[in-house]
């Protein structure tokens, strides 16, 4: 009865351990979100941005991985393209507020012109699951005065 009483609480902590790790392959990670940014600033660069803002829109295409997708704004807040969500295109986000009241646009921005990449935290629904959670997009900057952006969920 022991054995078979251990062995049922050893399967059950390994079933356990392998949870997290499967829930967090759901989600990309910060070092995914760099890597996502970096293959988009490539093709708008080879491509142009016309054929670039399309693919980058294209709820289905190569720029969605998992919860993982890119933007593109103007340098007064209008998105140019955007892979979660392709109705904000061409509206000015420049005074979006995140669940706290963080105008996490101008955020963007302010990382964007004082050091031309970087890291914005923000509280926002998770593209999934719509739940509220907390969120931190990295940002660069590219030649054309845009910037190009990709979360990640924490």
């Amino acid at each position: 009865m022991k054995r078979y009483f251990f062995t049922v609480l050893l399967a059950l902590a390994s079933l356990l351990s392998t949870a997290p790790a499967s829930a967090a392959s759901d989600k990309g990670s910060a070092e995914e979100a760099v890597a996502l940014v970096k293959k988009g600033v490539a093709f708008i660069k080879a491509n142009g941005t016309e054929a670039a803002y399309a693919a980058i829109s294209d709820t289905k295409g190569q720029f969605i991985d998992r919860d993982l997708y890119l933007f593109v704004f103007d340098m007064n807040g209008k998105a140019l393209a955007h892979g979660a969500n392709p109705k904000l295109i061409g509206k000015i986000l420049m005074d979006m507020k995140d669940a706290d009241g963080k105008m996490f646009v101008k955020d963007f921005y302010e990382v964007a012109h004082k050091k031309g990449r970087g890291w914005v935290d923000y509280k926002w629904p998770h593209p999934v699951t719509k739940a509220l959670e907390q969120k931190s997009t990295y940002i660069e900057k590219l030649d054309n005065d845009t910037i190009i952006g990709c979360g990640v969920y924490k």
